[in-house]
Order: structure tokens, then sequence, then C-alpha cells
């Protein structure tokens, strides 16, 4: 059987997902056969030749422009990334797991203390249908309605508009809503737009607006004054998955997935959500101090202590307020600190353990298992999004 292969990337590189897809891509060539590849990295649609004449035995492409049409044209395997459009039949798609992203988003603003929230993301044109925003709106919306909130409102950018016009429109939108105002945006990109209307319309980020993106693009998110907190999503496993997925078609496999998720891993809190936006000071004091001290072992009298109040009533308040209790706001914290070492790092497993407090790697790996129902090390290898 044929080792050899050519394949084609119509993938863009300007971008962290571009770029991680890329990694992911020829992490997977090197370690089965030698692929050569053609790639372009201009952008999108940036080809100097037809695809017909490359003879290439597979393509993965984003799925933008002529190049889309093209490619379907050739009849070779394909993976489609996911980009404007809807998912391409019969052929094998990868998608953002938009459900989770929303619901991640929501979780992160519903524990930074707001009560009022908003949604920003990319309008539906002709071009582009950008599923992707309408479904984690959809989840966002789902999840604060589940903790007993309205749905909030959204505001759509139109791809591609006049932006100092559709700044202005922002900014006289968000001036209206009940402010402290968390806002999720649908991307990393249209969080920045917010973060500009944030200024233009005089509201402080984050005491007045708390702002998180998807894709934590660090260039994007750094630009962003303050730096904006973002979902991560694990595009380098995706490129690996869809590697995979396009070696079996080009092997000619029946055991070939239809569809490979993007998972989302954690949120990267920077600036632009650091606050904990309630009135309590007391429960201010006790969340400061879980947050600031979830790299090691805290039990709750040591946060009633810091906090002034009684544990029993930090507690009333907790639930109250919070929605749960102080327990389960530690283990959360704790939680999400592992899982962003597993994913972020290569520190061995009893390495973390070690320098989060836990006496061994048993325990370490009991706690958990009981958040994320899968190990540490099963964790690691998914890259934080299930079997």
């Amino acid at each position: 059987m044929k080792n050899n292969f050519k394949v084609i990337l119509c993938i863009e590189s300007s971008r962290a997902s571009g770029r991680d897809y890329l990694r992911g891509i020829a992490h997977y060539a090197h370690l089965h056969g030698a692929w050569s590849f053609y790639w372009e990295p201009g952008g999108f649609e940036t080809t100097r030749q037809t695809l017909k004449k490359l003879d290439a035995d597979g393509i993965m492409l984003r799925d933008v422009g002529a190049l889309k049409a093209q490619a379907l044209r050739l009849g070779i395997p394909a993976v489609v990334l996911g980009h404007r459009d809807r998912e391409v039949r019969g052929l094998i798609n990868v998608v953002t797991d938009s459900e989770v992203i929303g619901r991640m988003a929501a979780e992160h603003l519903l524990r930074c203390g707001f009560k009022h929230f908003a949604y920003c993301g990319l309008a539906r044109t002709t071009w582009e249908q950008t599923p992707w925003s309408k479904r984690r709106q959809q989840s966002f919306c789902q999840r604060l309605i589940q903790a007993g909130f309205p749905a909030p409102p959204a505001f759509v950018l139109p791809p591609g508009s006049d932006w100092s016009k559709t700044r202005r429109q922002l900014a006289d939108w968000l001036v209206k809503l009940p402010r402290p105002l968390g806002v999720m945006a649908g991307n990393d990109d249209c969080g920045a737009q917010v973060a500009e209307a944030c200024k233009l319309a005089g509201l402080g980020v984050p005491d007045a607006v708390g702002i998180v993106g998807v894709d934590n693009d660090e260039v994007v998110c750094g630009l962003a004054d303050p730096a904006m907190s973002s979902v991560a999503l694990n595009f380098e496993r995706a490129g690996y998955q869809a590697a995979a997925a396009l070696d079996r078609l080009m092997r000619r496999s029946k055991k070939v997935p239809n569809k490979i998720r993007v998972h989302a891993t954690h949120v990267v809190a920077r600036r632009s959500t650091d606050i904990v936006a309630v009135d309590d000071p007391h429960l201010v004091k006790a969340l400061t101090c879980i947050r600031d001290r979830a790299g090691s072992p805290l039990t709750v009298n040591e946060i009633a202590r810091t906090a002034g109040v009684s544990r029993r009533a930090l507690e009333r308040r907790f639930r109250q307020q919070m929605g749960g209790s102080i327990l389960k706001e530690i283990r959360r914290q704790r939680t999400d600190r592992i899982a962003r070492l597993l994913v972020e790092t290569n520190l061995p497993v009893a390495r973390i353990a070690e320098s989060l407090g836990f006496a061994d790697a048993q325990h370490f790996a009991r706690y958990f298992r009981a958040a994320k129902k899968m190990s540490p090390l099963a964790f690691r290898k998914t890259g934080g999004g299930g079997p």
C-alpha cells in the first residue's frame, strides 16, 4: 500500500487556529508514512495553481470560496475544516463543539458573579453562514436560563461592514444594558470589537463589562485592552485526528468518522474578566481567596476566616448568590487548574499532583476523576475533550 501520499493543505497560517491545525497534521505525518505537502501560507483562498494540476492523493481545506467547489470536483479524499458554512455532505467535517463552548463561557461569567449577560456574534449572510455563532449563542442562553436568568440579548456584527459605524451601534447598544454586564463574544474577533465599543462608550472593562471570547488566539487576546479572557480550543489535536481520518480515506478504509470535533478544554482567564461582580464584600473575599489559592489545599474554615464571617453564614451566602456550596467552588477551581496543567504543559502527572499539594498520585487521580469522569492521563490524551 502506498505511503508517500501527496496532500494539498488549503489552511491559513495567519491565525493561531490555522497554525495549530497545521501543527497537528505535521505531527501525524511525521509518525505515519512519508507524506509530501502542497501548501501556501497566504490565506484561505490563495493558490498559484489549479488543484487538478497538483495531482494529489488527498486534500484538507477550509470551507471557503472557490477552492471548496474546485476541491469537490476533484473527487479525491477530502477533509473540510469548518469556518463559514454548514457541514458538507459526503465528506469528513471538522467542527467546533459549539454547545460546550457556549456553556463553558456562561459558567465562567457566572463564576465571576455577573447577574446581567449579553452575547455578541457574527450575522449570517449569503456568503458566510456562521452556524457556529448561532449554536454558541443558543448554548450560552440555555446555560444561563438553567441558572435562573432570562435569555440574554444579542448583537450580531455584519461581516465586512463599516467598522466605525458598527462599533458606534454596538457601543450604543451596550450603554443601554444593565451593569455590571458579562458578555460572551462568538470568537476572539467579536470580543475585540466589544472591547473597542466599550472604549467608545466609556464603559470600563472589566468593572462595567466583562468579556470572554473563543479560540484563545493569544495575539488577538493580547491586543485587546485589557487582555481578553477566552475559551481555549484544541485545534492541534483536531488537526492530528483530521490527518488520521484522511490517511484512512486515502488507504480506502471503511472505518472513517464523518465528523471530528474541536474540543473546548478550559477558559483562559485574563484581565477582561478579572472581577468578582457581587455586592457582598465577604463573598468577594471568599471568591478571591478560592481563586488565588487554587494551586494549594484549602479548607472551608480557612475561607470563612479570610472572609470574616462564620462558616454557616458564608455557606448560606454562597448558596443564595452563587447557586452552590463553598466546597463545590473549591473543587471546581482546583480541577480547572489541574485541567489547564494537563493540557498546556508536558509535566508528568505525578509532578502536577505534587505541585498542587496532593498527598499522592492516587488521591490526585480520584479527585480529578470525580469531576471530569476520566483519569488525568485520559484527559491529557484526548486534549480535554473526552473520547
